[in-house]
């Protein structure tokens, strides 16, 4: 059964679909059965694995709108990751579902057919607390999320952490942080260290060990349709999501070994 990870931050320009993109090829190295869903308007994470956003046939935008199964979305990428591609046409599909029935609950509905077919799912997420943001989140068994280590990240995280207890005590009560990772890292900034170590010191193992650092391979492995670890597996960036991924599967064994140690319920006579 697939854990559902949503990679989510109101925040534009973190490195959600930079962490999408390469935690799902990451894991699918491992080797998992990893589906990356593309739930930005943008469309960047389909581009990022090679697909062509503009000529695909059918979108994340079909599914929602219940127009295909999720099934019938997948494309294969290069990187043996499957992929339900986004483009524009999600805009449009937020706007029309604003006034269906049981709306936030679109995307939860289309991905449980798939759940058995996968190890992990990875959604990448808008840049904004959207109605598709909510689709993600109530779809999701946890939420990952990347951060910057700058002024205003702090305050932007407590935001996201108000609307996840929210979203608990409504849609999705099981939701959990899955951690928070620290991108574009700059070790030779000192606010950047403040913030990294503030954020250690608030929410302690829920930061990933992992930090991913500011990495010239990272931004140029987008535009040739790959990941950075298909694009230079060598590189300071390919390394730290490797090692990332590394950390999501020891999580994942822990909280497999802690159900399995956990004492059945007394079943009254």
């Amino acid at each position: 059964m697939a854990r559902i990870i949503a990679i989510a931050n109101q925040k534009g320009g973190v490195g959600k679909t930079t962490t999408a993109v390469n935690l799902a090829a990451s894991l699918a190295r491992t080797p998992k059965r990893v589906l990356l869903v593309d739930l930005d308007s943008q469309g960047n994470a389909t581009m990022g694995c090679g697909i062509d956003k503009a000529i695909v046939p059918v979108s994340t935008c079909d599914v929602l709108l219940g127009e295909v199964e999720a099934m019938d979305a997948i494309v294969q990428t290069e990187e043996e990751v499957d992929l339900i591609p986004g483009n524009t046409d999600l805009t449009a599909a937020e706007v029309e579902l604003m006034d269906a029935d049981d709306r936030e609950q679109r995307l939860k509905r289309a991905l449980q057919p798939l759940r058995s077919r996968y190890d992990f799912i990875i959604i990448d997420c808008p840049p904004a607390l959207s109605l598709l943001t909510l689709n993600a989140l109530t779809a999701a068994d946890s939420v990952l999320v990347p951060m910057q280590c700058e002024y205003y990240a702090l305050e932007g995280l407590s935001a996201l952490l108000q609307t996840i207890d929210a979203l608990k005590q409504n849609l999705n009560p099981s939701l959990e942080i899955e951690g928070v990772l620290r991108t574009m890292f700059d070790v030779r900034n000192n606010l950047a260290n403040a913030v990294s170590a503030e954020l250690t010191s608030h929410f302690g193992d829920q930061v990933f060990r992992t930090i991913v650092p500011r990495n010239v391979r990272v931004a140029e492995a987008p535009s040739h349709g790959q990941s950075i670890v298909g694009y230079d597996k060598a590189s300071r960036g390919a390394i730290a999501y490797l090692g990332l991924a590394g950390e999501i599967l020891r999580r994942e064994r822990e909280r497999a070994q802690t159900q399995k140690e956990s004492p059945a319920m007394d079943i009254p006579a």
